[in-house]
């Protein structure tokens, strides 16, 4: 990840109802009550977003929050009632339907919870499927379809249909659909929320791979907290059409803005979400047992840390720039850090 903005919202507003846009324009700023007042649903209010190039940025909340009618803003799936959004600097809103049909089929991927699989198509045909469209010819399709289907773990399946795999399975050949034009941004609407939670986990693992391989820029929607600390890069997270609060993971735990955001990260287990380098102490003059990584979650450091009698010694970029101790450890783990 990288501090390029690849997709900037500035105040955008998506309003349901009757003359929503004059009403916006004589009302520039309407709470809540106001828009209720006008029979008026403000799905999307006043959001500030900045994702950035390789992240995966995350936007969660609960059942009506806007988290899913802000992403169709984002792409234009839906027009918002007012503000701006810039792809790679252009501004989204003053495109023309040519133009923004060639960036979703060019630039954008798009994975959502209904799998949406043609039927009567194989697995290669429905991963193929939107470069057939393109026009693409179909032994380069065929080709390119195919490298997705074994990236995501369906070699050997790609001449089964849909109704011949599993949820995950089904899942999977839709993501393989979504990479095959190769998008510079990645969309997915609650993706595994229809699987059991053992698949769900299967495939957040999966998801995480195919990242570490890729470096998409991807924009995440779920209504799972746990599932948001897991693959966040930053989190957004929305409550009646406005973000509360737009942090990392371990920010949002630590320091939450609103009540709502402190009800939400309440639960969540620390060590999921604090880092080696959060709870970094001075060097003292000591032997030490070996080295982690900062940005290493204290989850997956706890057992070998609280095994041994000596610190560790944390590392930021090749650098030393501290310690990391049984006890430092242990408060994280019982809640006193």
């Amino acid at each position: 990840m990288n501090n390029t903005t690849i997709l900037e919202c500035r105040d955008v507003w998506k309003i349901y109802g009757a003359k929503a846009e004059s009403f916006l324009e004589h009302t520039p700023n309407p709470q809540k009550g106001e828009l209720r007042k006008q029979d008026l649903i403000g799905a999307v209010r006043r959001a500030n977003v900045q994702i950035r190039k390789g992240e995966i940025f995350v936007i969660m909340g609960l059942s009506g929050s806007g988290k899913s009618t802000l992403v169709r803003c984002l792409s234009r799936l839906v027009e918002p009632t007012a503000g701006e959004i810039f792809f790679e600097g252009k501004n989204l809103l003053t495109m023309s339907e040519a133009e923004l049909i060639d960036i979703r089929r060019t630039k954008m991927g798009m994975v959502f919870q209904q799998f949406a699989l043609l039927p009567h198509l194989t697995v290669l045909e429905n991963a193929a499927f939107p470069l057939d469209v393109q026009g693409v010819d179909k032994k380069t399709r065929e080709a390119r379809a195919m490298e997705m289907v074994e990236l995501v773990g369906l070699k050997g399946r790609e001449n089964n249909y849909p109704r011949e795999l599993s949820g995950g399975q089904q899942q999977r050949v839709g993501i393989a659909r979504s990479l095959v034009v190769e998008p510079d941004l990645w969309f997915l609407d609650e993706p595994f929320s229809a699987l059991d939670p053992l698949i769900r986990r299967e495939m957040q693992d999966e998801f995480m791979r195919l990242q570490n391989m890729l470096h998409k820029t991807i924009v995440f929607i779920t209504h799972d907290f746990d599932e948001a600390i897991r693959l966040a890069d930053r989190i957004a997270v929305m409550k009646d059409g406005e973000i509360q609060q737009l942090a990392t993971p371990e920010e949002l735990v630590l320091n939450p803005a609103t009540d709502y955001v402190a009800e939400f990260t309440r639960h969540v287990s620390r060590s999921k979400v604090i880092t080696a380098g959060s709870i970094v102490q001075p060097l003292e003059d000591a032997t030490f047992a070996g080295t982690v990584d900062h940005k290493q979650l204290i989850d997956d450091i706890a057992k070998q840390i609280e095994g041994s009698d000596a610190p560790y010694k944390v590392e930021k970029d090749g650098e030393v720039i501290g310690q990391i101790t049984r006890q430092g450890v242990i408060d994280v783990l019982v809640g006193r850090s």
